[in-house]
């Protein structure tokens, strides 16, 4: 069953959860990164900022957003990890196990999807310091691990589609592969403790969950059409926030978010340590 816990914003995206049950989240259309307490209570974390796609929590505090560049906000003051003069944006971004970040690089509008230039996933080592993964994405958007790390989970929303790849320990990707094609768009994505991934579709009104063999185990229905991502949290990552951009009739305002309890946990995701 799923609750209404916050709603009023316009295209909500990026959500995370911290260690104390602060749900991170971003307004791409309105911009500004917002953070919901346990309690309910929402602040400002990164006013203003559109086109934040993506959300990493960071071992020394704050997040690292994406947007036009990948940065590191810390109490006010941003720190530019990654950005590409020939790169207009980056959407969803993840972080392994090493505390690296994954930015997904967009090159065209994703919201033409038929006319788009692929982008690339980069792999950002150290301040300044990024390698191209691979290339070949349409339009970039959820990325996830296995939950052995050997996995890694894409969305290309262009073709409709969850790529997967082999991941070695040094961050190279090999033997890209099909993992599941949908009637709609994938979004965001994230993978619980029994290697399902959780795919937010955008257009179809729900959440679809699938087995580690890429067939669909289950889905939840959600009350809005534009389901964008999703992630786990609580202390025992069996919280799952669905989150939308749309749910009320103000054109402006009718990003949701959602909440709901699951039977597996998710995958921790690690925190950013670049």
């Amino acid at each position: 069953m799923l609750e209404t816990i916050a709603s009023g914003y316009g295209l909500i995206e990026g959500p995370r959860v911290d260690a104390d049950g602060n749900l991170f989240f971003s307004d791409v259309t309105n911009g500004g990164v917002y953070r919901r307490s346990p309690g309910g209570e929402i602040g400002t974390v990164v006013p203003k900022r559109r086109g934040v796609g993506g959300i990493a929590l960071h071992a020394d505090g704050g997040v690292v957003v994406s947007g036009k560049n990948i940065c590191h906000v810390k109490d006010g003051t941003s720190r530019i990890l990654f950005q590409r003069d020939d790169i207009p944006g980056f959407n969803d971004i993840f972080t392994d196990g090493a505390g690296r970040v994954y930015a997904g690089a967009l090159r065209s509008d994703p919201f033409k999807l038929t006319s788009q230039v692929p982008g690339e996933l980069w792999r950002i080592e150290a301040e300044g310091q990024a390698i191209e993964v691979y290339g070949n994405i349409g339009i970039t958007n959820g990325i996830g691990a296995s939950p052995d790390g050997r996995l890694l989970y894409h969305a290309d929303s262009a073709v409709k589609q969850v790529v997967v790849h082999d991941i070695s320990p040094d961050g190279t990707a090999t033997n890209r592969r099909v993992f599941a094609t949908l009637d709609e768009v994938p979004d965001g994505l994230a993978v619980d403790e029994s290697g399902r991934v959780w795919v937010a579709v955008y257009g179809g009104g729900c959440a679809t969950c699938f087995a580690p063999d890429g067939t669909i185990d289950h889905t939840v229905e959600v009350p809005a059409k534009a389901v964008t991502s999703l992630c786990f949290g609580g202390q025992d990552r069996r919280d799952l926030y669905i989150v939308t951009a749309d749910n009320t009739e103000d054109p402006n305002r009718k990003g949701t978010i959602f909440h709901t309890r699951v039977d597996v946990p998710g995958v921790a995701v690690p925190l950013a340590t670049v």
